[in-house]
Parts: structure tokens; C-alpha cells; sequence
């Protein structure tokens, strides 16, 4: 493939996630010094000449959130300043989604937000996967490519040896995703109706589907506590199922999460390496996205359809 003009550049984020792209595309990331001073300010200097390139930032806004975000706003307009041709923020995890919407008097659209910003820095464009709320490609002026996670873990959950598997949501706002998902497996669909009591405590009231003696494969974007996804599986547990696996695309797991999932009844949790992971000896299994959004770098770089990559093999 010919990419003679496209550069990758690392944030200090997710480097393995961008190494990872870096060799499936064949092309070394861009020498860049990302760091900070000791009070705490980012300072970027890209090391090699870009004058005219097609450049891709990578760089995921997971913890510490607000630090990494700066740090792309920096890299952004240090590539600007060395005159990039073209300048793709590439954020796997996309943070501040959940603040989508003014939902309380006297609130900020923070997603709004991060867009404007994005924008006012210099970026061109916008590559992102399984954003919080699809509207959220609505706040920028910039073209958004929103690739989906579902294929990657779409081919590992097929494998798997499911007997009357039923795909659950945790939630429902997550329903539209999970039918997305039963349809492909064939399976039988429900929800979890949930009451939330704090940013980390989440009651699961009802059952909306029969899970007696199924397989059941709970859905959502992201997690964090794991006090969703946990909750609902022990009241699923409750119902009679046989096994709970959990697909989650963005786990950015704190650590009352790690107690949750060793305590909990879910016996697998699926997660993709938008947000660095480590399983810390529980039953996770780190799915990698560098494959769909190298590809996506590729045909966004040769000016061709991404349409493509949301399909699933054999569909």
C-alpha cells in the first residue's frame, strides 16, 4: 500500500495501541517528544519534518483525562505550526461523551465542548470508535469517521461455545447495541431496567426477557466501576442463567471495578485496548482495535470509503 505522505504520531495515552497500528500499516511512528515540565505542563516537539504530510495523532482521552486531552490539543497545534497537510486526531476512547446533552439547569455540553476545541486547534478531521451518543459527531464542523467495535468482538464472541445465549443491555439506552448484536448471533434479546443512585452505585430493579438456563452476553460502550454491567448480572444470575460474559468496547477500569468483577458473577469480560487494560489475573480478555483503525488510517489517507469496515465476515 502506498502511503508515502502518512505519519503517525504517538501520545503518551496508549502508546502500545499506536505501535500496534504503526505495524499494521508498516509505518514507523513519527519521532515526536511528548512530556511535560515539572509543573506539570505538556510540551510537544515533533522531531522529524511533516511540511506537507498527512499526519494522524493518536491518542485516547482516558485517565488522566483532562492531561491527555491537552496533550493532543498541544500535539494538534504543534503539527499545525509545522505545516501538516492534513491533521486527523485518531481517539480510540473519546472522553467527556456522557456530557452530551444539558440534562439539569446550569450544566455545560462538555462534548461540545472537546469538539470546539479539537476544531479552534487545528484538527481536520475526527477518528473515533463507539462514541457515548452517535449525536456527539453532530457537534463538530470537521468530518467525523465513527468506526464501530462490533465486528472485532463480534468475531471473538462467535467462536464461543454459547448454548440458548440471550444478548442482554445493561441499561436502556444500550438496547439499540445490543439487538445490533443478537441479530448477528442469532440470539434472543432483553434488558435490564437499573436505578441510579450515584456515579458509582447502580440498582438493577427488573428483567425485561427470559434468561432461565441461557448463555447471556450483556453490551455496553463503556465502564468504569463495573457497577452496571455487575448489577445486572447478579440479578440476571438471580433469574436462573447459566453464564454471563460481558462485551464492553472502551474499559476504563478503576479499581473498585477489579473488586466488583472478582466478587461478581460474571465469568468473562470482553474488552477492546481503546483504554489501556490490565486484567490483573481476572477473566479478561483484551481484544485489540489496531487492525480496524490502521485500515481506517489507510483509506482515510488514500481518500476511500471506510463503509466497509463496519461489516462482519460472512454478512
Amino acid at each position: 500500500m502506498r502511503t508515502d505522505n502518512l505519519r503517525i504520531i504517538a501520545g503518551n495515552s496508549n502508546r502500545p495501541l499506536a505501535d500496534s497500528i504503526s505495524k499494521f500499516i508498516g509505518v514507523p511512528l513519527t519521532d515526536a517528544t511528548v512530556t511535560r515540565f515539572p509543573d506539570g505542563e505538556s510540551f510537544v516537539k515533533i522531531n522529524e519534518n511533516i511540511r506537507g504530510q498527512d499526519v494522524y495523532l493518536v491518542q485516547s482521552s482516558c485517565p488522566p483525562v483532562n492531561n491527555n486531552l491537552v496533550e493532543l490539543l498541544i500535539m494538534i497545534d504543534a503539527a499545525k505550526r509545522a505545516s501538516a497537510a492534513r491533521i486527523t486526531a485518531v481517539i480510540p476512547f473519546f472522553g467527556y461523551a456522557r456530557q452530551d446533552r444539558k440534562d439539569q439547569p446550569r450544566v455545560p455540553i462538555t462534548a461540545k465542548l472537546v469538539a470546539n476545541l479539537l476544531t479552534a486547534a487545528g484538527a481536520n478531521r475526527v477518528l473515533a470508535i463507539d462514541l457515548h451518543a452517535g449525536q456527539i459527531q453532530g457537534f463538530f464542523d470537521i468530518p467525523v469517521d465513527h468506526l464501530l467495535a462490533f465486528p472485532v468482538l463480534y468475531d471473538y464472541i462467535a467462536k464461543k461455545d454459547l448454548k440458548n445465549l440471550v444478548v442482554m443491555s445493561p441499561d436502556v439506552g444500550g438496547v439499540k447495541m445490543a439487538d445490533a448484536y443478537a441479530r448477528m448471533l442469532k440470539s434472543g434479546l432483553g434488558f435490564v431496567a437499573k436505578k441510579r443512585h450515584s456515579a458509582t452505585q447502580v440498582e438493577a430493579t427488573s428483567i425485561v426477557g427470559d434468561v432461565k438456563d441461557c448463555d447471556v452476553l450483556l453490551i455496553d460502550d463503556m465502564t468504569e466501576t463495573a457497577g452496571t454491567i455487575c448489577a445486572a448480572a447478579t440479578l440476571i444470575k438471580k433469574q436462573g442463567a447459566k453464564q454471563i460474559l460481558a462485551a464492553v468496547t472502551h474499559a476504563n477500569l478503576q479499581d473498585m471495578a477489579y473488586e466488583r468483577l472478582k466478587d461478581g458473577p460474571i465469568d468473562e469480560l470482553i474488552v477492546t485496548d481503546t483504554i489501556p487494560v490490565e486484567p490483573r489475573g481476572l477473566p479478561i480478555k483484551v481484544l485489540s482495535v489496531a487492525e480496524l483503525l490502521g485500515e481506517a488510517i489507510v483509506r482515510i489517507n488514500k481518500n476511500e470509503s471506510v463503509t466497509s469496515l463496519f461489516r462482519v465476515k460472512g454478512f
